[in-house]
């Protein structure tokens, strides 16, 4: 075949060496631009130019102009099947007319663009300080020359060859083949007339020579699973309407501010059509828990993660789509309008979120180039027995800064106000459930992970200075000293951690038969030694109602009636105590079976009387917690709490006292046995009467309405090192209130 433009059979030119020929045929060949797209002669014709492209599968492949869409030559089929070539008289923009079995098409070459990624980036994207990296690595629809397309960046510094393959390009390999930029170890491709909603994967040869299929690391969108493509995201900026609240959200997380929390697995809280039914998307969440949660009274709600994950039973604790809202619930810009009602409505938005470990799924990070390229290499290291998943390797700068930006994105770019780290131990023990001589100490021979210390703190640091008013919370379930400290002070620099001893002491306390909680009256008291060493949450969260721990009003002993008084005492000392509050949803109206993923609540129980009593009983507390300021205002203040009766274990009582910043004092008392308690005396700090503000036994929350009437008179008689004393009826387990009457 010839053309006025094109010497085909006599141009040797045109022609690749065998070893580049039988590379592209083969898949092999790490540096197509070498080879493809527009490069000179080499000869004496200066004036004209070489252009190949290699498309498999083609019939035949016309040029045409750019700007006109006239033609301008036909490229000959040379050497093997879908290699085409010709000789152009001028370099001038471009674009293919190409023939296939099904039809034609028309699109500019990928080889004809440029280097797309800047120096800087690439600087920083190597020395693991690339604060954007979701706008900068993976799947960016833009323009590149006048041309609309979407740019495709991942790393993959060892690998041999890496290619984008979706169904635009028959998932071949061969066809968008990457550009690496050195030294970065960063791959490039613009692949032009592609827009948001493709469907993707990278195509890489390792540094073995295996071929994988692997999800983008830093995908803004994925397929719903089990489909486990990545998807080209629409990164048209959302429209926030949540100004006033962004504003102010640092307040909202204060240490003297009530911080209540509904922890919510989204994919099971409702259903449409019930248990067995369609998990609700964000917008539907957005329409209904948005208003329970308030009517609640919560002020924040804190989702398990919602980061893609493969296994919906890992309950996205085993996460892969870093950067990625779950396809579970619909589009990214949906859950940005989740988070935009929430803060609209007034309430925070708290995400777990998992920098320890990932799964080891082959579609994932999990020898991403053929090395351990986000894990550390040692099993050691760098597998965590537990839960049969890979640790990050921290130490790596590239991978430090991987995962600091994840945590930036969903601050910033969804305007999340608080992340919870998951499993902060067993980031920050080398030896963290191993056996001695499974584990490799640091450099100093300890036990600390360096490197994952030096990440929490640099964590801590960079959210604090890039991201006003959001926090960070640790889930950190030992005694490590200074979670909470900040960073300057030799800690962790968290905003809070979970109170992980008071859980496990009160719900060892609140299961025991009363007859024998004298003999464990300590397991109430001790967690005061300790409250006011960090800035601590409360937490009842998921991890109490699953595994065979079955639900929290089934840890209650006694008869139906001792388990939900039990419950409304449980609960009324939580909500009273120094820390703030979390409280996973079910638990909020007492639940009978263990929280399952597969099926939502069982949300028929509010029809009978104790069920439908607990949820006005946490409602009731939640408002009471905000608007008693003793009861927040000083939770991390130990001149904020004072016992006033913490040693009477053979009846069982507890009275406490709270006191807010200009100090105004509430007195807290609970009976933790079913039998009433009357003229029950206790020290008070004033004399005059003292109202009754709270009753845990009240008959609107299924109790025997036993209590003082509503008010009691202090009299002049000190007791308990306070100037006066009140006799009081106390309900049986049940928890009271009182304040001095305004």
């Amino acid at each position: 075949m010839t053309d006025l433009n094109v010497n085909i059979i006599k141009d040797d030119a045109l022609w690749l060496s065998p070893d580049d020929a039988e590379a592209l045929a083969r898949g092999t060949h790490g540096n197509p631009f070498a080879l493809l797209g527009v490069h000179a002669c080499g000869d004496e014709d200066a004036e004209s130019c070489l252009l190949r492209v290699y498309l498999p599968g083609a019939l035949g492949v016309d040029v045409l102009d750019r700007d006109t869409g006239e033609r301008r030559c036909s490229l000959t089929g040379i050497q093997i099947p879908g290699l085409f070539a010709g000789r152009l008289p001028h370099v001038a923009p471009y674009r293919l007319r190409i023939r296939w079995p099904g039809g034609e098409q028309e699109t500019e070459d990928p080889y004809s663009f440029g280097l797309l990624l800047g120096e800087m980036d690439l600087y920083l994207i190597g020395e693991g300080n690339h604060r954007n990296l979701g706008h900068c690595l993976g799947a960016q629809p833009m323009e590149v020359d006048g041309v609309s397309g979407v740019r495709f960046a991942v790393w993959a510094p060892n690998a041999r060859r890496v290619s984008v393959v979706g169904k635009f390009n028959a998932w071949d390999g061969r066809r968008h083949v990457m550009r690496l930029r050195h030294p970065a170890g960063v791959w490039e491709l613009f692949v032009p007339r592609l827009g948001p909603g493709e469907v993707y994967k990278y195509e890489i040869l390792d540094a073995h020579g295996t071929l994988a299929l692997k999800a983008d690391p830093v995908a803004l969108a994925t397929e719903t699973p089990p489909h486990t493509s990545s998807v080209v995201a629409d990164t048209t900026p959302f429209a926030w309407h949540d100004a006033e609240w962004i504003a102010q959200r640092g307040e909202h997380q204060a240490p003297d501010r009530p911080m209540s929390i509904y922890e919510v697995h989204a994919a099971s809280w409702r259903k449409h059509g019930g248990h067995d039914g369609v998990t609700y998307s964000w917008r539907d969440l957005a329409e209904h828990l948005i208003p329970y949660v308030l009517d609640m009274g919560f002020t924040h709600v804190e989702l398990l993660p919602i980061m893609e994950h493969p296994f919906g039973g890992s309950w996205g604790y085993q996460p892969l789509g870093q950067f990625a809202p779950s396809g579970r619930f619909g589009k990214p810009e949906d859950f940005a309008y989740f988070v935009d009602a929430c803060h609209q409505a007034g309430l925070g938005v708290i995400l777990d979120w998992v920098p320890a470990h990932f799964p080891t799924d082959p579609h994932g990070l999990a020898r991403f180039d053929g090395t351990a390229l986000y894990e550390y290499e040692h099993p050691y290291e760098g597998f965590h027995q537990d839960w049969n998943t890979y640790i990050y390797n921290l130490g790596r700068r590239e991978v430090h800064g991987f995962m600091l930006a994840s945590a930036l994105h969903w601050l910033r770019h969804f305007h999340i106000d608080a992340l919870r780290v998951d499993a902060v131990a067993s980031m920050l023990y080398r030896n963290y459930s191993r056996n001695e001589g499974e584990w490799i100490p640091n450099r100093y021979g300890g036990q600390e992970n360096l490197e994952a210390i030096e990440f929490l703190r640099h964590l801590n640091e960079v959210v604090h200075e890039e991201v006003p008013g959001a926090s960070v919370i640790a889930e950190e379930s030992t005694a490590w000293p200074g979670v909470t400290q900040p960073t300057h002070d030799g800690g962790l620099g968290f905003a809070y951690k979970w109170n992980m001893g008071w859980m496990h002491d009160t719900l060892e306390y609140i299961s025991k038969d009363p007859v024998y909680r004298s003999y464990a009256h300590n397991e109430l008291t001790f967690p005061m030694v300790y409250a006011f060493s960090e800035k601590y949450v409360l937490p009842i969260s998921h991890d109490e109602v699953v595994h065979g721990k079955g639900s929290l009003i089934g840890k209650m002993p006694g008869d139906e009636w001792q388990q939900f008084a039990n419950l409304r005492a449980y609960l009324s000392t939580m909500w009273t105590q120094p820390g703030k509050k979390l409280l996973f949803m079910g638990c909020e109206f007492g639940q009978w079976r263990e929280w399952s993923h597969d099926r939502e609540l069982d949300w028929s129980l509010l029809g009978e009387p104790h069920h439908a009593g607990i949820q006005r009983l946490v409602g009731d507390l939640n408002r009471l917690y905000q608007e008693e300021t003793p009861l927040h205002e000083r939770d991390t203040e130990p001149e904020g709490f004072a016992w006033v009766v913490g040693d009477d274990s053979a009846n069982s009582v507890f009275a406490w006292l709270r006191w807010n910043l200009i100090g105004e004092p509430v007195l807290v008392v609970a009976n933790m046995t079913p039998v009433p308690r009357y003229d029950y005396r206790l020290g008070v700090p004033t004399m005059g009467p003292w109202e009754e503000i709270f009753n845990s036994d009240a008959e609107r929350y299924g109790g025997t309405n036993l209590g003082n009437m509503g008010q009691i008179q202090a009299q002049d008689t000190p007791l308990h090192g306070q100037t006066a004393s009140v006799s009081l009826t106390l309900p049986p387990l049940g928890v009271l209130v009182l304040r001095p009457a305004s």
